[in-house]
């Protein structure tokens, strides 16, 4: 049977890097397409509507409110989170779905960390974010996952089947949501693969997630889960 897609656009404040990448994203990949935005007043909204894109307004700010936000704004079996602010590479939009469906995971990462991948912090000497991102995959692996190896627990740009994101019940508001939904799939022993990808420099506005509180919040959530043991709730 084959399975219905969604491709979310999450925005917030877009309107530099969307015009530059928008005629790229390939919107024929999903039989659903529609955007979440936290809030944006620059003109996102509106040049997302001026494409025919529906645009579902969130509740309160926050990435995770976001990925909720999605999910109950569809009826697809599997949905694909992608953010177009110059990052994410939009010709892996159809290859996460493809990875998903005919490997029958429940969760596809476009990873920046594996074989044939791009960070985007890989020309430089001092990598900080890139580290502390590959030490925080290390302790989720270690600690929960059974099968293989998961070499980016954290990047947004992945997709995933629906009543799987639903049986994880990550009620987070923050950038937590994506570390969260890996560990818990991990405790659930869920299916996870991966696709290598490239990730660029932004485009056009700047990054929420201020790298201090970001871990803290990332440390605070795993140590939780810890405590939870085997339960995701």
């Amino acid at each position: 049977m084959k399975l219905k897609r969604a491709l979310v656009l999450l925005t917030f404040n877009e309107i530099e890097a969307l015009p530059k990448l928008f005629d790229r994203i390939p919107l024929s990949a999903a039989d659903d397409v529609f955007a979440v935005d936290g809030g944006s007043k620059d003109g996102t909204v509106e040049y997302l509507k001026s494409k025919g894109v529906r645009v579902v307004p969130q509740p309160r700010r926050g990435r995770g409110c976001a990925f909720q936000v999605a999910l109950d704004s569809t009826d697809a079996d599997v949905i694909c989170y992608y953010s177009p602010d110059g990052n994410e590479e939009p010709t892996d939009i159809p290859k996460v779905f493809e990875k998903l469906e005919q490997g029958g995971y429940d969760l596809v990462v476009a990873s920046r960390m594996s074989k044939g991948a791009h960070n985007e912090e890989d020309e430089q000497t001092i990598r900080l974010r890139k580290w502390v991102n590959l030490a925080f995959t290390f302790l989720a692996n270690a600690i929960w996952n059974r099968g293989p190896y998961l070499t980016d627990t954290i990047n947004g740009f992945r997709a995933v089947r629906a009543d799987s994101l639903r049986r994880c019940a990550c009620k987070v508001d923050g950038f937590v949501i994506e570390y969260l939904m890996s560990m818990r799939m991990m405790k659930l022993g869920m299916r996870l693969g991966e696709i290598p990808t490239y990730e660029h420099p932004r485009l056009g506005g700047q990054s929420t997630a201020h790298s201090w509180p970001t871990g803290v919040e990332f440390t605070r959530h795993l140590i939780q889960e810890v405590l939870l043991g085997r339960r995701v709730a």
